[in-house]
């Protein structure tokens, strides 16, 4: 009988390969930027014309191959970050799969100059749709070149899915982009036809770099953020919530140096900022998570974008409350923004947030908390229809621990000056004139303390008079009978029914009203199966906490006194995230003296 399995030549499976590792010339341009900043390189330069398709050159100054390096780095399989299986799981190089050059050889005409620092001459090699063409010695300074032309110009078919020379040029830029913000020590170039695109030099750190890359007004705005717990650390940069955006592309995450694209990490980013933006909107952040490498599997996608965690729970949790406290004291609205030393590369590092220094602003700020704390207390009782009087106060355990968290109050110490259209509180900070929205304010009051109340378990619950029964898919039964105890404790009682069935019991007494408990409870589990947290539960009983408490607090167009508005503000230094209502919008808006005046025309 004839045979019909076969085995395939070297140079399809190559082009199997490009397939998966080359999409596109960004893909290029990524696995070059790579093997050379693993090279050690401290200075790149990327030049590029028609967007990649007809060029890509990468030059750098690092470490350098020699001549027996330089004919198997052209090898399927052949490199030099791992030697044996256990490395695998101790990764610390960008690349390590071996794939890239012989890959990109296969569908372009490929040519890789290359020197160490102890040889008199480098050694050129030369390949064509995967076969070498020529090998001779080159004059050339320490480092490697790598030219890479007319890509996919053996795979029509593949060349003709590529975009305009502007997009694939974007692609490119958004690669170097994404290497550069990660290694503020080494200098990046993108050269397009000749022209320049990008060029940065080292800096002395984070801010700086990204200040040159992403623009230094949006520099001056990041908050540091720096936790560190066993085994795992969070650094970089967040933005505030008034520094948003219409899509993700500038939330930045890295993983031990390593740019990635992975769900569970922008899942916990954006819980983080959950009630502190609007529907649509995605915050700025630079994050670089590092992690023991036998945590984390990075060899779960040829383009090393997907990474694979052993504790994903964990490492959520960890992003999500390391977010939370960066926001949660509300200081972007505290005081005008200091300018950041963003300067090259002599100016130092300005990484201490400006609400950490003294100043005589804060000194009258310590000395009125006191007073403003005991009179509100009083003001409050005669606030109409709020419904969230003394009697309703978080717990003092709670307010303690928020006091704690906020050394220096910032609303109480505003001088309140009046109010506009009924709706606006307005109030002057020093030479800056505050407008805050009333409704907003109270409503982020309300709400954190209804969920002050849940979080202790005060929520009632409602029993069923028919339990419903539902059927599970085994991965959601398995979840659902290891979070029982969580899933009672919010209010979902569960009794085995057999195989993959549960009964439902009693659900959140706040819940009965919208008729959804089973849809929801599908929803839960199947987020608890992915990634075994799920936040579904959270935001639907959130949600109707926000809604209880917009009928429950201060409407807009309605007349506040004096004393009033200064309770309002009182107790606003006493929840979490005050700067925004729990709909993401703004609570308070400065104009700053420099503005007014320009108004005026009095500069």
């Amino acid at each position: 009988m004839k045979s019909i399995i076969r085995i395939l030549p070297e140079e399809l499976c190559n082009k199997i390969a490009a397939g998966e590792v080359v999409e596109r010339p960004a893909s290029v341009a990524k696995e070059l930027l790579e093997n050379a900043l693993d090279a050690g390189a401290k200075q790149i330069r990327i030049e590029v014309s028609r967007g990649g398709k007809r060029l890509i050159r990468v030059v750098d100054d690092g470490c350098g191959m020699g001549r027996d390096d330089l004919f198997l780095c052209l090898e399927r399989h052949a490199t030099s970050k791992i030697r044996t299986d256990e490395d695998l799981f101790r990764l610390r190089t960008l690349g390590f799969r071996g794939e890239a050059l012989p890959s990109i050889a296969s569908v372009s005409r490929l040519c890789v100059r290359s020197r160490t620092v102890d040889s008199l001459e480098g050694w050129e090699i030369c390949a064509e749709g995967g076969g070498v063409k020529k090998s001779v010695a080159v004059g050339m300074p320490r480092g490697t070149c790598v030219e890479v032309s007319d890509l996919f110009f053996n795979t029509p078919a593949r060349r003709k899915f590529l975009r305009k020379d502007d997009t694939e040029l974007g692609h490119i830029a958004d690669v170097v982009t994404r290497m550069a913000v990660a290694r503020p020590e080494v200098r990046f170039g993108l050269i397009s036809d000749g022209r320049t695109l990008l060029e940065v030099y080292p800096e002395e750190g984070l801010r700086q770099r990204v200040a040159g890359l992403l623009g230094r007004p949006l520099a001056r705005e990041l908050l540091e953020i720096d936790f560190h717990a066993e085994g795992i650390s969070l650094r970089g940069l967040v933005g505030p919530p008034q520094a948003n955006r219409s899509s993700s592309a500038s939330m930045y995450a890295y993983i031990n140096g390593r740019y990635i694209r992975d769900r569970v990490i922008q899942h916990a980013v954006l819980e983080g900022y959950r009630h502190l933006l609007e529907k649509g909107r995605y915050p700025v952040t630079v994050l670089f998570l590092d992690i023991d490498p036998e945590m984390v599997d990075v060899n779960v996608h040829p383009t090393k974008h997907e990474v694979r965690f052993r504790d994903q729970g964990r490492v959520h949790d960890f992003i999500v409350e390391s977010v939370r406290r960066v926001l949660r004291p509300s200081s972007w609205v505290a005081s005008p923004r200091v300018e950041a030393q963003v300067s090259r590369p002599s100016a130092p590092c300005a990484e201490n947030p400006p609400s950490s220094q003294t100043s005589p602003q804060n000194e009258r700020r310590l000395q009125i908390q006191e007073a403003l704390q005991s009179y509100a207390r009083t003001a409050l009782e005669r606030l109409p229809s709020a419904g969230i009087g003394p009697s309703n106060t978080m717990q003092e355990a709670s307010s303690e621990k928020m006091v704690a968290e906020r050394p220096v109050p910032f609303f109480s110490s505003l001088r309140v000056i009046g109010q506009f259209r009924g709706s606006y509180i307005l109030a002057q900070d020093g030479d800056d004139l505050l407008l805050i929205d009333q409704h907003a304010a109270h409503e982020r009051i309300g709400f954190e303390r209804l969920r002050s109340q849940y979080g202790q378990g005060m929520l009632e619950r409602q029993g069923l008079l028919f339990p419903l029964v539902i059927e599970f898919d085994h991965s959601q039964a398995q979840s659902l009978e290891r979070h029982r105890e969580e899933l009672s404790r919010l209010g979902f009682e569960l009794e085995p029914f057999g195989g993959r069935t549960f009964a439902l019991k009693t659900v959140p007494r706040i819940l009965i009203e919208t008729h959804d408990a089973e849809r929801l409870l599908r929803d839960v589990a199947e987020d608890l199966s992915a990634i075994e947290k799920s936040s579904r539960l959270d935001e639907a009983i959130e949600q109707v906490l926000i809604r209880i408490a917009c009928h429950r607090v201060v409407r807009a167009n309605q007349p506040l006194a004096i004393p009033q508005m200064s309770a309002l503000l009182s107790e606003l230094d006493t929840v979490d995230f005050g700067g925004n209502c729990p709909h993401g919008r703004p609570v308070v808006k400065r104009i700053g003296i420099a503005e007014i005046e320009r108004m005026f025309r009095r500069t």
